[in-house]
């Protein structure tokens, strides 16, 4: 049976870390990183992750911006607000929850976020920055994954990793993380063909297809190291992209769901904010001591 990795656990030594990292840029240049959450409409689901967000950044020490917009929002009302909170010295990052209501293009909403403060690495001049292997901020969940298997001890050099999800979200970001730290990875996808094929040759497996349960014991090798990324809610609870009765007996590894990458998220988030904080600090020094 395999080893369940408790994300829940890690993502509190994360955020512990982050609140000790606040406190001492507070005491040494008398600055508190603030997290802006903009939330545009009234969609219940999006309601409950920022409210998550919100406590878990006060919880941290960090000041809590919030924006609130009804549905019917123009585009250059919500690019206003965004505007403003760029343009506020208090604010180190800003979140944008998506969805958005379908009459507003987030794309273009998302770029307006300056990059140094775009602590969901989702803008194209964070993209670009992954990419080009560039220092930036990088996306949140991609982060989590990454730091679940550091803090239990998986090797990622060197291993053959397969991605199974191609999203900007979290598929193509999360294999672009792999390859710099020297994985061999493989982007898979629902529409792959002979899916179990290729998933068996993982040595660490990620399912971020959003697909319940599409992952079986006939898509892990034994002895494989498995991140169940996807969440839904079912008549019987709520399930990952992973079957995970039937991934817990081939693989040495596993993330539950709820439990796993769900937590790490917002820790990933808490830890973006606290870092543009301090470089924010840092081209502050740079600019007054030239």
């Amino acid at each position: 049976m395999a080893t369940v990795i408790s994300g829940s656990a890690i993502a509190a030594s994360v955020r512990a870390e982050v609140a000790d990292g606040v406190s001492d840029l507070i005491t040494r240049v008398g600055r508190t990183p603030g997290l802006a959450t903009i939330l545009v409409g009234a969609d219940a689901a999006s309601r409950v992750y920022v409210a998550s967000k919100r406590k878990a950044c006060v919880a941290a020490g960090m000041t809590d911006h919030h924006r609130e917009l009804p549905g019917s929002a123009t585009q250059d009302q919500v690019s206003a607000v965004i505007d403003e909170l760029a343009a506020d010295d208090r604010v180190s990052g800003i979140l944008l929850q998506l969805p958005l209501p379908d009459h507003l293009d987030a794309g273009a909403l998302i770029d307006r976020i300056p990059a140094a403060k775009d602590v969901d690495g989702l803008t194209m001049v964070s993209a670009g920055a992954l990419s080009a292997g560039k220092p930036g901020l990088r996306p949140c969940t991609p982060l989590g994954v990454i730091e679940i298997l550091d803090q239990s001890g998986v090797e990622i050099g060197g291993k053959r990793v397969v991605v199974v999800g191609r999203s900007a979200l979290v598929g193509r970001p999360l294999a672009q993380l792999f390859v710099q730290r020297d994985a061999t990875v493989t982007i898979a996808h629902s529409r792959t063909v002979d899916l179990a094929a290729v998933t068996r040759e993982a040595e660490i497996l990620v399912a971020a297809a959003g697909v319940p349960e599409l992952i079986g014991a006939e898509h892990i090798a034994e002895g494989a190291v498995v991140i169940d990324v996807g969440i839904h809610r079912t008549g019987t609870g709520l399930v990952g992209d992973v079957d995970f009765a039937a991934a817990e007996i081939r693989a040495s590894q596993i993330t539950p769901v709820p439990g796993g990458v769900g937590p790490m998220t917002i820790a990933m988030l808490l830890r973006n904010t606290l870092r543009a904080a301090e470089a924010a600090d840092q081209s502050h020094i740079r600019r007054t001591n030239p």
